[in-house]
């Protein structure tokens, strides 16, 4: 099962969801992409020191576009959630075609002030891995369409 997961920028949310469905989703054959419809550029320092903390790889992580996901010869997705908050008039990119759309919403922690933003990816942190163990815990490769938007939706009103 393919899942990108989307945000503006791509430097933050997404790249935590991506890590977190990488590493506790191998086993279950989940692979993570991520992407941003506006990419900042670089991932925030803040989400690779936090990463590395716990022991996840960095290596390889990097702001993209979109449009990466959107050429002839990228991976067909299977899901693709957005990420992105309503702070500041957020707005949350839109995937087009047929792979099953989910919202988990969670404020950017980027956009904390800096003395606030090691707690601030702390939170983040922990709403997205919440969702993805509920995720898991789903057995996703086991679900039909129906199945999946419905665990997906679910799983997106979590903590």
């Amino acid at each position: 099962m393919k899942i990108l997961v989307l945000c503006t920028g791509n430097s933050a949310r997404s790249i935590l969801l991506e890590s977190i469905l990488n590493r506790h989703g191998a086993a279950g054959g989940i692979r993570a992409f991520s992407a941003g419809s506006k990419p900042a550029g670089q991932v925030h320092p803040q989400s690779l020191r936090l990463l590395a903390e716990r022991g996840y790889s960095t290596e390889g992580l990097r702001s993209k576009s979109w449009d990466e996901f959107a050429a002839p010869d990228a991976p067909v997705m299977d899901a693709v959630i957005t990420v992105c908050g309503s702070a500041a008039g957020e707005t949350c990119p839109f995937w087009p075609g047929a792979p099953v759309r989910a919202h988990w919403g969670v404020e950017d922690p980027a956009a904390a002030a800096p003395a606030n933003q090691p707690a601030a990816f702390e939170t983040a942190y922990g709403k997205l891995l919440a969702r993805a163990n509920a995720l898991l815990a789903a057995r996703p490769e086991t679900l039909d369409r129906a199945g999946l938007q419905a665990a997906l939706t679910r799983i997106g009103s979590i903590g």
